[in-house]
């Protein structure tokens, strides 16, 4: 499993950091599509549609990207809006109330709000390959939240934070991976990296916020799996799981991220 994971990690992270920074602006909004489409085939999958609804949902989804990358469409801040709320409202009474989905119409708009955003936010917020340091940024918060929390609580984990959806997952280790998070912010934010930059307090309650969502994302996703009877979303990248399971909290935090920019930025 471990030389799996490496091997697959050789290719993809240099695939993804070359077309961060090198790919034209319509290949990177291309290569967005593909991962959403692949992270939204996974999440239809889970969530109980069937083949043809699944390939008829992805279709409707890959025609509105390329219409709405060609066509120069903005998502208006209600929809923005209806992001947030999703994220901050919809999303931990989810994981309260645990619901399931069953393939019918909550399964299809759930899937755009998680998916579109995301690959708007993935879009519009690298409009060029002088952006992507910034959005790098961004991303690399999700990255040491997720590996610093992982590290902290296998070190000092005791108390579980959601035991009935991810048992290993720990209230010491999200609460280290938050303060790595401020560290690694305070990094950034130094070297001018950081496009949210509004005075070094603000930037930690905005990384805090940020941490607190991508860890419900990937709760989320933890939820959905389970609810489904499956360990991974697919097994896509091998030692990885599914593009969904390397993904979650990437789009819980860059489609709240992009909200904000977009209503109040």
């Amino acid at each position: 499993m471990l030389k799996q994971r490496i091997l697959t990690a050789l290719w993809l992270l240099p695939l993804m950091l070359g077309m961060l920074f090198y790919a034209p602006s319509w290949l990177w909004a291309a290569f967005s599509g593909l991962i959403v489409l692949l992270a939204l085939w996974e999440y239809a999958r889970m969530s109980g549609m069937d083949k043809p609804r699944i390939n008829h949902y992805l279709a409707a989804t890959a025609l509105f990207m390329l219409a709405a990358y060609t066509g120069g469409w903005a998502l208006p801040k209600w929809i923005w809006l209806a992001v947030l709320a999703f994220w901050l409202i919809v999303m931990p009474l989810w994981l309260n109330k645990k619901w399931a989905l069953k393939g019918g119409w909550q399964a299809y708009a759930a899937g755009w709000l998680l998916m579109v955003p995301f690959w708007y936010a993935l879009v519009t917020l690298r409009p060029t390959t002088y952006s992507a340091v910034y959005l790098l940024a961004v991303m690399g918060l999700v990255w040491v939240a997720d590996i610093f929390a992982y590290f902290t609580g296998r070190a000092f984990g005791k108390h579980k934070l959601a035991p009935a959806i991810s048992p290993g997952k720990s209230w010491e280790g999200a609460i280290g991976g938050a303060v790595c998070v401020l560290v690694y912010l305070s990094i950034v934010r130094s070297m001018g990296w950081l496009a949210f930059d509004n005075g070094w307090l603000n930037t930690m309650i905005v990384g805090l916020i940020l941490t607190v969502v991508s860890v419900c994302g990937d709760l989320l996703e933890s939820w959905l799996k389970r609810a489904a009877g499956i360990k991974d979303s697919s097994n896509l990248l091998p030692g990885h799981g599914g593009v969904f399971d390397r993904t979650d909290s990437l789009i819980a935090v860059l489609s709240v991220y992009a909200a904000v920019v977009s209503v109040w930025g």
